[in-house]
């Protein structure tokens, strides 16, 4: 009976074949970027104009992110100067029903600010009450304009982050001593006395009582009406106020939180004790630039992407201009691929040899176009005094966006090369 032959299992490879095999592959590989270096150097100017657009793509990639942080910087300091720390207590509804069944706005007052400092403390580092009254101011000479008149306290000041052009703000002293003073808003001084400066020291009249101009203030970027502040505002210090509005509701309280942390978890906590001391049908809310500030910062990015996204076209074209420079490269060279393929050269090596010529051009591009990227908001940085954001986090897209670009469109020359005949290459001239 014939006894069925068993085969016998493949040898493993010894640690020497697998050394010497490890070996070839790195000879073979260092001798494709041997000869890929030689090709650049014999058609430099070529290859030089073929980076070119790979430089200028990744150039773009990085200024473009550069614009996008600088544009969300100012953006975000903007909107920073407004108050980042600002907690601003409205009355939004709400009402007192009388015995007589007569409703009466269920307002804020002076006492819910002394307890929201009473109960908060050194978390809240300025505060201010806020009477809001329209009424007419005389200059003498029947000259009279219609304004709004705030009456505020010193810390207004702190709180909105405003400016003082020419004088002084009125102080915790004129405050206490009811001192009949005003701080007339910027464009207010200019139509009554042509400019800030020339304003200081005039009197002017409400309700016949006599106030001295001692400033005036801008706030830190113009909002245009948007604010309580109009283009026609004075102020003074909230206990002369009381004295022309004859009360204490407030339809504003102004709180200036220590950190800008505490905004959101200060204001849920000042409304709900606000909310305490009133009829639970009244409504009270807090405005904060804590999501203003958020939602600024999202659409910054949104947009410094989309622009990224436009500058990669660029590459893009690049890449188109290298896998024609490597079409004319390759079909410069057949002669050169017969001669390979007829001393041992494999297809893969042939491959290999091209794709790694068009990734050279594509990444050689992106590394020159990347620091000149980043050599000019790090000269701005260093030579002016703007501290413009640098994009590092662009600079490795740029250079993966290269490789890939290099890889994608170098295929096809590589490809070609490849394919090539070795019998009919020999014989091309």
């Amino acid at each position: 009976m014939a006894t069925a032959s068993v085969p016998k299992p493949a040898p493993e490879k010894s640690t020497f074949d697998s050394t010497l095999e490890s070996a070839q592959t790195t000879m073979v590989f260092g001798e494709i970027v041997s000869l890929a270096l030689d090709s650049f150097r014999a058609s430099k100017a070529r290859f030089m104009l073929t980076m070119l657009g790979m430089i200028i793509g990744s150039a773009s990639i990085i200024l473009v992110v550069t614009v996008g942080l600088t544009g969300q910087q100012y953006a975000v300091e903007t909107i920073s100067t407004l108050g980042p720390n600002k907690v601003e207590m409205q009355y939004s509804g709400g009402s007192i029903i009388g015995p007589d069944n007569s409703t009466t706005p269920d307002y804020m007052t002076i006492e819910d600010m002394h307890a929201v400092l009473e109960r908060f403390g050194p978390a809240i580092v300025a505060s201010s009450p806020m009477l809001e009254d329209h009424d007419r101011i005389s200059m003498g000479g029947g000259i009279t304009k219609d304004a709004m008149i705030l009456g505020v306290s010193p810390q207004y000041k702190e709180v909105r982050g405003l400016v003082v052009l020419a004088g002084r703000f009125f102080d915790d002293q004129d405050s206490a001593a009811h001192a009949k003073v005003a701080v007339l808003n910027l464009p207010l001084a200019s139509a009554l006395y042509g400019n800030a400066q020339a304003a200081i020291g005039h009197t002017i009249s409400i309700k016949e009582v006599p106030l001295t101009v001692i400033g005036v203030f801008k706030e830190s970027i113009p909002t245009y009406g948007q604010s309580e502040i109009n283009d026609e505002t004075l102020l003074i210090p909230y206990e002369v106020g009381h004295y022309f509005t004859g009360t204490d509701n407030l339809k504003e309280i102004f709180f200036k939180m220590a950190d800008a942390s505490m905004v959101e978890p200060g204001a849920a906590q000042i409304t709900a004790l606000i909310q305490s001391r009133h009829r639970p049908n009244s409504v009270y809310r807090a405005q904060t630039f804590t999501e203003i500030l958020h939602d600024t910062r999202k659409i910054a990015n949104i947009l410094t992407w989309v622009l990224t996204l436009a500058a990669a076209i660029t590459l893009v074209v690049a890449g188109v201009g290298i896998m024609n420079s490597m079409l004319a490269n390759v079909q410069s060279r057949i002669r050169e691929i017969g001669i390979r393929k007829a001393l041992g050269a494999t297809r893969r090596e042939i491959r290999l040899q091209f794709l790694t010529e068009a990734v050279f051009l594509s990444l050689s591009g992106g590394i020159i176009g990347t620091l000149l990227g980043l050599a000019v908001p790090l000269s701005v940085r260093f030579l002016t005094p703007f501290n413009i954001p640098v994009g590092w986090q662009s600079a490795p897209i740029a250079l993966a966006t290269s490789v890939v670009v290099g890889v994608i469109f170098g295929t096809v020359p590589a490809n070609r090369a490849a394919r090539l005949d070795p019998v009919e290459t020999l014989k091309y001239e």
